[in-house]
Parts: C-alpha cells; sequence; structure tokens
C-alpha cells in the first residue's frame, strides 16, 4: 500500500514530464514512474497518424538495444499482438502466455523473454489530434496479480500525462503547417488523395486532366521532400493541412 510521502512523489513524478525541457529529462521522469510501479523496462512509442508507418515512431525506450535492433530488422510489429492489440482498442492489455496465441506470437514471446521482457502491460496511445501509439511497461518478473488494479490505475495515469506531456517533443518533430506551402490547386488535389481517390478519379471530380493531377501530385511530394503520395498525406494529417477521413 502507498504511503502520502509515495502519493506526494508520484504527483511530483508526473509533473517532471510536464516541466521537462528535452527528451533525456522527459525520458529520466517516465522511467523513473515505471520504477515506482514495480517495471525496470518502458517503451513509448507514438506517430501524428495511424497511416504513417510505424518505424517512424517518436519512440523512448530502455529496452534492451539489441532486442530493438532484432524486432526492427525482422519487422516484427507484425506479429507483435500487442500492437494488433492497440490499433483496435483502448484498453490496456496486460502480457502473459495466453496474449502470444499462434505459432508466429509464440516464437515472438519466447524472443521478448530471452531479453527480459517477460510480463507487463501495454496501453494503447489514441490522441486528441489522431496520434497513435503504445506505452509499455515491462518487467522479467511475474505480474503480481495482487496488485493488479491498483497498477493500471496508475500505469493509466501516467500514460495520459505521458501523451499530453510528449507533444513539445513530437510536434517538434513534424512539419508546422506553415512550412510547406501548396497551392489552391494542390491542396485540393491532395485531400482527394488522402480519401483514398486515384489521379483518373481526382482528374474526373475536379473537371481536370489526368496529368495535371500527377503534375500537382509531384510538386507536392517535392515540396514535402518525400517519394510517394501516401507519405506526403501522412506529412499532411501531421501538419493539419488534411483532415483524415
Amino acid at each position: 500500500m502507498r504511503t502520502k510521502g509515495d502519493e506526494v512523489l508520484e504527483q511530483d513524478q508526473l509533473c517532471k514530464l510536464l516541466d521537462a525541457q528535452s527528451e533525456s529529462q522527459w525520458a529520466k521522469a517516465l522511467l523513473t514512474l515505471a520504477g515506482q510501479l514495480g517495471f525496470e523496462r518502458m517503451l513509448f512509442g507514438v506517430v501524428p497518424h495511424k497511416a504513417q508507418p510505424l518505424e517512424s515512431a517518436f519512440l523512448i525506450s530502455n529496452y534492451p538495444s539489441e532486442w530493438r535492433a532484432v524486432y526492427h530488422s525482422q519487422h516484427m510489429h507484425n506479429v507483435d499482438p500487442t500492437v494488433s492489440h492497440c490499433l483496435m482498442s483502448v484498453l490496456p492489455i496486460i502480457w502473459g502466455p495466453a496474449v502470444f496465441q499462434g505459432i508466429q506470437p509464440q516464437q515472438f514471446y519466447e524472443q521478448a523473454c530471452s531479453f527480459g521482457l517477460r510480463s507487463g502491460v501495454t496501453l494503447p496511445v489514441h490522441g486528441r489530434s489522431g496520434e497513435f501509439g503504445m506505452l509499455s511497461f515491462v518487467t522479467d518478473a511475474s505480474y503480481r496479480s495482487d496488485s493488479r488494479a491498483e497498477t493500471l490505475a496508475g500505469l493509466t495515469l501516467v500514460r495520459d500525462y505521458a501523451l499530453e506531456s510528449s507533444r513539445k517533443f513530437t510536434l517538434a518533430q513534424t512539419p508546422a503547417a506553415d512550412a510547406v506551402k501548396l497551392t489552391a490547386r494542390e491542396l485540393e488535389c491532395l485531400k482527394w488523395v488522402a480519401a483514398g481517390k486515384s489521379s483518373w478519379e481526382v482528374s474526373r471530380i475536379l473537371g481536370r486532366s489526368e496529368a495535371t493531377v500527377n503534375f500537382h501530385m509531384a510538386n507536392i511530394m517535392r515540396k514535402f521532400n518525400v517519394s510517394t503520395r501516401q507519405q506526403a498525406v501522412v506529412k499532411s494529417i501531421a501538419a493539419g493541412m488534411v483532415v483524415p477521413g
């Protein structure tokens, strides 16, 4: 059971997330909170929108670097059940053998355990501006069920503080709305492409030739310094220029 002093310390630590002026200060505050709640490892990752590749996420973690390298090189987010859960739910998911059903998830879990990531909790992150991500607290020990409800409440509070306080860092990594200037024609084309329309469909909607639409999209990609339309759409959503449908 927490003492009154522990509650004051935890609240003080939550405020340190809000007051952090650098990523390192912010990460230290979040790791301290994880330790207070009984977890040695933590991972916070968020992208501006679900359409953006997870590999480009703003990421703070003290997972073993070897595990992170394996995870990324083998694209394990495709078999990680905590990722698929977070895409579809706002509820926490508690780690354990029952969560990792199937051959690939079981192999994934066995590998994670070998790096000391045996049990814990992953909380989905769904922000008010469309952000998507997760916050995981993990330990090599068994997750104690005697204090589970209390711990989950604390972790949920940390998740909310972490998301809000991380904005000063995540927004710094996305283009400002005035950093890229699009013409009215370009923005018009981009909005329809973001809605899933092809160049031919956009040309029919706007009453212009398909070549003209392609010309505008090429200019948009050049301005955003990207090589695909999808990347341009993602950056425009992150900048608030286009509202996802």
